[in-house]
């Protein structure tokens, strides 16, 4: 694999936002010291779905406790610091930025005992006091496959769960920080249809990380095994050059092999499929589907109930 990228081509590039609502959404997340994976994660879709009602927040600071090779935020120890305040800070922020669809993503936490699964759960919990109304997806770490953990989040009663394989089983330890597996992320998809059949699951791929089309494939025969309901594909942007850090795109893919990949996921009976080169885990084109999908299953009856542990 070479150690450097190759130039980006056109359909890569999108216009930096310039309207009013967004900047003065980025001013009061400022103010209030939170942090969005839209900024960290310098995601070129942040600026078209701060305007269309969809936000993604990082939970739990911005350092992590893991060094993946594909990631821009950075990593350390953060010694077991949390502020307790943020689930309520979370919601203020939710409630001025009027928006309908609200995903929780974190850091990977491994110096909280929990990994950080109650800070998530009363995250979610605090926005559904505030808006029963309010959609809540969750974007979780793998908390080691712990399924007290997983179970405690989904408690809560986030909407949509999902949890990212990223890569394909190859180049997972490549890619990937060593605690983190290709196995462990689809454990945790299992989870959590295991603990509760009606929370939707939803994890994203990255592609242009030299990934062969048959193990693209068997990584979706995988999810599905699972019955992981929605699955994104999109393209790896390296954060920086330094390629002690994080590793070099190793091609451009064309949105032709997207289309492809988006046919073969829906023919395999995903739920729903996002493919394009500058789709994110969070995006906004499938959280309007989702959106739709979970407003008809709350017209249904029993669509709150939720088994316990003891009933597994």
């Amino acid at each position: 694999m070479s150690n450097t990228s190759p130039k980006r081509p056109a359909w890569l590039k999108v216009k930096a936002p310039t309207s009013k609502g967004y900047f003065e959404i980025k001013d009061m997340l400022k103010e209030l010291n939170l942090v969005t994976v839209c900024q960290e994660a310098l995601c070129p879709n942040m600026g078209e779905c701060w305007e269309g009602g969809t936000a993604t927040f990082m939970l739990m600071g911005d350092t992590c406790t893991r060094a993946c090779r594909f990631c821009a935020v950075k990593t350390g120890n953060p010694k077991g610091v949390l502020d307790h305040d943020e689930p309520l800070k979370v919601g203020n922020a939710i409630s001025k930025m009027n928006l309908n669809y609200v995903v929780l993503t974190s850091v990977d936490r491994d110096d909280l005992e929990d990994g950080g699964s109650d800070h998530f759960a009363k995250t979610i919990e605090t926005i559904k006091e505030n808006n029963q109304d309010m959609i809540v997806e969750v974007l979780t770490p793998d908390f080691s496959a712990n399924k007290e953990q997983i179970a405690r989040v989904i408690k809560a009663k986030p909407d949509v769960f999902a949890h990212n394989i990223e890569t394909v089983e190859a180049l997972t330890k490549r890619v990937r920080d060593r605690r983190s597996g290709y196995a462990q992320s689809l454990s945790v998809l299992k989870m959590v249809k295991e603990i509760d059949p009606t929370r939707y699951t939803k994890t994203s791929i990255m592609l242009g990380l030299g990934e062969k089309d048959e193990q693209v494939l068997q990584t979706l025969k995988d999810l599905r095994s699972v019955n992981c309901d929605v699955v994104t594909f999109g393209q790896y942007l390296s954060p920086t050059q330094r390629l002690a850090r994080h590793l070099p795109i190793y091609e451009y893919v064309t949105p032709e092999k997207f289309s492809h990949w988006e046919k073969v996921a829906k023919e395999m009976g995903f739920l729903y499929v996002a493919s394009g080169p500058l789709v994110r885990s969070s995006y906004k084109a499938g959280e309007y589907f989702l959106k739709g999908v979970i407003e008809k299953d709350r017209q249904k009856p029993d669509s709150n109930k939720f088994p316990s542990l003891a009933d597994l």
